[in-house]
């Protein structure tokens, strides 16, 4: 079956194209900094094709969560050099998901910087920090003189994701509500300069960040997140032709660059403005059906053997089994993920869950 055959992502060979999601799993403690159960995690999941990490922030004013991993600090950086020497001395690939949490995020989150955004608007409703739930604050609205300075904190922790902590290449997280994802919403972006007001301005800040990540560290070791119309976290993106007008002009201006590869979330995947997108891409393009249903291994065959993409993205299988792409290649029963463990602090439902040994009763 072709989920599991090779497949090439710019530098990367994979073996098999069962590619781990970006999972938040706040398990780096108040500092940031991946420890032993990270790399007992990571480690654990090696055979996968590819380990997207969870989303790493570029500068601490960019950190979403508590518990959060960084690409800032020196010990955060010899942190992840842990993991992906573990996973590497295991077989597998893993590369870095930066991430700028924007909006998303308090004061009391990431440490009492300023919250930034393309346009001063809150979300509505509350977040959680380390001292408990607050309301979202208004945003500073980024100037143009500030964004070349957004700009460089991704290529420098791009840079030191591969050069320092020993990445195989970087995810742009573009999805989801956050930063970059922000400029690309017309909610959430009402600027009046050269990055809002239209599809095309919309656009242009990923596009000139992508750019700048690429002439740093290669085309052939960034990837791309997006999720349209995911409508998530207020950045909405309700009007069908604005969502097709705004992403083919941000992967039409990416496809010459020759990316790794584009991560897609969207619920249809099959559906024209995804298949559009991949038709004008030109490039690899990873799959992820969305977040509210579990990705099978049914579909994730299907998707493969339909022609949608090149490979499948899975979250919840691969918290629940780490030996996941054993399990669908050899069509094992599995492990039943607990989502009241997905947001803690400890090994429970982190790096218990059991390998398959012929005894396990998974269902």
């Amino acid at each position: 079956m072709k989920l599991f055959s090779p497949l090439t992502l710019g530098t990367l060979e994979l073996p098999n194209r069962v590619v781990m999601a970006p999972l938040t799993r706040v398990r780096s403690g108040e500092a940031g900094i991946p420890g032993d159960m990270v790399v007992e995690h990571y480690r654990q999941r090696a055979s996968l094709g590819l380990i997207i990490s969870e989303g790493t922030y570029p500068s601490h004013a960019g950190q979403g969560f508590p518990g959060q991993p960084g690409l800032v600090e020196d010990e955060q950086l010899a942190g992840w050099k842990r993991v992906t020497d573990a996973v590497h001395a295991d077989g597998g690939r893993i590369v870095a998901q930066v991430m700028h949490a924007g909006r998303v995020t308090h004061p009391d989150t990431n440490g009492g910087y300023e919250v930034v955004a393309p346009s001063a608007i809150a979300i509505d409703g509350t977040t959680r920090t380390g001292t408990g739930k607050q309301a979202y604050p208004v945003p500073h609205a980024l100037t143009t003189d500030e964004l070349p300075g957004i700009i460089e904190e991704f290529v420098t922790a791009s840079r030191k994701a591969i050069d320092v902590a020993g990445f195989d290449g970087v995810e742009l997280h573009g999805a989801n509500g956050y930063l970059l994802h922000e400029f690309l919403s017309p909610e959430s972006n009402q600027r009046s300069d050269a990055y809002g007001g239209t599809p095309e301005k919309r656009a242009q800040f990923v596009i000139d960040l992508v750019t700048a990540v690429v002439a740093e560290v290669g085309a052939e070791k960034v990837g791309l997140r997006i999720s349209p119309a995911h409508n998530i976290q207020d950045a909405l993106e309700t009007e069908a032709s604005e969502v097709h007008a705004t992403y083919g002009t941000l992967v039409d201006a990416l496809a010459p660059l020759g990316l790794a590869y584009l991560s897609v979330l969207h619920a249809e995947p099959t559906g024209e403005l995804i298949q559009d997108l991949r038709r004008r891409f030109r490039g690899p393009v990873l799959i992820n059906s969305g977040f509210g249903v579990i990705t099978n291994r049914e579909e994730a065959i299907a998707i493969l053997e339909d022609g949608v993409g090149d490979a499948v993205v899975v979250g919840r299988p691969a918290i629940a089994n780490p030996d996941l792409a054993r399990r669908w290649r050899e069509n094992l029963p599995e492990n039943e993920p607990n989502p009241a463990t997905f947001y803690s602090t400890g090994p429970e439902g982190y790096t218990d869950y059991p390998f398959y040994d012929g005894s396990v009763n998974a269902n």
